[in-house]
């Protein structure tokens, strides 16, 4: 078994460290700190950065532009970037390129993916939901017009699916040119819209602003009667389970890289801080503290690697993919939890000192933690997933 990475997933991780090395998270606008939301759009300047970088191609084949690597690379880049708390919608833009290629037809290829490729187009998705805790594909219905049909004129134009409903908390909407929205045809299968921006633009489409915890603008996603020409809408079965899984597994890379970067923070600290003429570092109580959460930051890696691994490889195994990401889930959503409170604890009142950067990293762990769900949740699909397919 060999657990190292290719040299090309390491040259991701180099790229990653040169554009987001220098980016310093006390600068990253503090939601404590604004009234509202903390921007107006994400961070332009890093995101050209990272397009110089062909970080946001990472998945993308040479055909279009990109480097054609896996779901690792882009796991690595991840963890990189949120160490600084990297305003940027990398991984809904991977993510979204990723199953337009696998999925979508050579239209949609070719209009979305040279130009996402190069960071001219970027892509989100709505995957939370009407609530933030219902599945994401059966907050919107789909329904397919027809245009052919007895009663149909010669400028009927093509055939169409109308999209209803409400998707909750699109990170970066505001800034993106397309969003992915996942439906329900009301047979039980799943489709994805790719909604065409200026959505100011499109009829039925409306996009409310909320805040999350880290301050940064989202958006309602309100859709009545919203027509979809028929190249724009992926009927692919596989589609939504592809997204959804990548998705949820970039979650944990993010929640990885945030809580190691919280660690060091903590052992920095804790290394300089003295008491009664000693660093608190040697003191027994802070050290057992400190080894518990490094614990917990290495099941998060080996359960993030396993996940990613199955979703690059399409390995077999004795449960489906869906099982990896839920244990995945189940120790991201747990110990970034943890990792931020010990720091909390262990920093004193410099943890929640607005001059000091931590603050910032405790915003955004509980944004990750309130996105990935629930342990208990994960731990139960997990359980459903062993008795439909029982092991030995």
């Amino acid at each position: 078994m060999d657990f190292t990475f290719s040299e090309e997933q390491q040259a991701a991780v180099e790229a990653a460290q040169a554009v987001f090395g220098p980016v310093a998270p006390d600068g990253v606008p503090s939601p404590s700190l604004t009234s509202g939301a903390v921007a107006e759009d994400f961070d332009r300047a890093l995101w050209a950065k990272a397009a110089d970088a062909d970080l946001l191609s990472l998945l993308i084949g040479p055909e279009h532009g990109g480097a054609g690597l896996d779901a690792i690379a882009l796991c690595l880049v991840l963890r990189e970037s949120a160490k600084v708390l990297a305003r940027i919608p990398l991984l809904e833009h991977s993510a979204a390129a990723t199953v337009v290629q696998a999925c979508g037809g050579a239209e949609l290829r070719q209009e979305i993916l040279p130009r996402a490729a190069r960071g001219e187009l970027v892509l989100t998705v709505a995957s939370a939901g009407h609530t933030g805790h219902d599945p994401a594909e059966l907050a919107v219905t789909a329904r397919k017009e027809t245009a052919a049909g007895p009663d149909a004129g010669p400028d009927s134009g093509p055939d169409a699916w109308v999209l209803d409903g409400v998707q909750t908390a699109v990170p970066w909407a505001f800034g993106a040119d397309r969003i992915l929205v996942p439906a329900h045809t009301g047979e039980g299968e799943s489709v994805l819209a790719v909604l065409p921006g200026p959505f100011a633009d499109v009829p039925g489409l409306t996009l409310a602003e909320q805040i999350s915890t880290t301050g940064e603008r989202q958006a309602e996603l309100r859709l009545d009667g919203v027509r979809v020409e028929g190249p724009h809408l992926i009927e692919d079965a596989t589609a939504w389970s592809r997204l959804h899984d990548l998705l949820a597994t970039g979650t944990c890379a993010l929640a990885l890289g945030l809580g190691e970067g919280v660690l060091k923070m903590t052992s920095d600290y804790a290394g300089k801080r003295e008491q009664f003429g000693y660093p608190i570092a040697t003191f027994q109580a802070v050290a057992v503290q400190a080894a518990d959460r490094y614990i917990d930051l290495r099941a998060m890696e080996a359960t993030l690697w396993q996940a990613a691994w199955r979703i690059s490889s399409g390995a077999s195994g004795p449960l489906p993919v869906a099982g990896d990401v839920a244990v995945a889930k189940t120790w991201a959503s747990d110990g970034v939890r943890r990792v931020v409170q010990t720091a909390q604890h262990l920093h004193g009142g410099f943890g929640a000192d607005t001059d000091y950067p931590l603050h910032r990293y405790h915003a955004w762990a509980k944004h990750l933690e309130l996105s990935l769900g629930p342990a208990a949740a994960h731990e139960e699909a997990l359980g459903d997933l062993l008795a439909a397919h029982p092991l030995g």
